[in-house]
């Protein structure tokens, strides 16, 4: 790995999920070839020098193998973990739960896989936000109804959440805003000043491209 991490203080964390089927895709979104090189690369080459370390959860070993052919480590200036999403098929939120089992941090960003634009501005702002009153930090676009507008795979977790999602996924509640519904989260508007629109931009289906 690219750095070595000594402790857990002031560490940022980023969790980049990959264990999707790409339905409305029709193929493995993150390692498609977007402006010449991999979709989840474009990602990995805005976190340099923004954080520490990176969890890339896929859903099976076969998917990790593939991965680690065209990612490498040393390119990067932070920790790089390949995981197997413990819960397979289950929607992101399995994701997020063995994602920040693993963290070395009290917090970490998610990201998609397929987010290409996320920038490094949006990375430090809601980095920023972090309120060790709150046990997420998730940006929404309408103040008449911050949890239905918001953007939770673009926030930021506590990994003492877990148990609250494991909780969830016994009862077969899978959707991620019913999640941020149930913990304390701080919300923080996405203005197209301090936070852009722009930001959340993804690619589902090959017209998008």
């Amino acid at each position: 790995m690219s750095s070595e991490i000594k402790n857990n203080e002031n560490i940022k964390s980023c969790i980049i999920l990959c264990g999707g089927q790409s339905r409305r895709m029709g193929r493995d979104k993150g390692s498609m070839i977007i402006q010449d090189k991999p979709m989840i690369k474009h990602i990995l080459s805005t976190l340099n020098h923004e954080i520490n370390e990176v969890i890339i959860v896929l859903n099976n070993q076969d998917r990790i193998d593939k991965y680690g052919e065209f990612i490498n480590p040393a390119d990067y200036t932070y920790t790089i973990t390949f995981v197997e999403d413990k819960i397979k098929n289950k929607g992101p939120m399995p994701g997020i739960m063995t994602g920040l089992s693993h963290i070395n941090s009290e917090y970490a960003l998610i990201l998609p896989c397929d987010s290409p634009y996320v920038s490094k501005e949006y990375i430090n702002t809601i980095f920023s936000e972090i309120d060790k009153n709150y046990q997420a930090i998730v940006p929404y676009h309408d103040k008449k109804d911050k949890l239905k507008t918001s953007e939770p795979l673009h926030s930021i977790y506590n990994r003492n959440i877990i148990p609250v999602i494991e909780d969830l996924i016994k009862e077969d509640v899978l959707h991620i805003k019913g999640l941020i519904a149930k913990i304390d989260t701080k919300f923080v508007l996405i203005d197209n000043k301090k936070i852009e629109k722009k930001e959340f931009r993804n690619l589902n289906r090959p017209t998008d491209i």
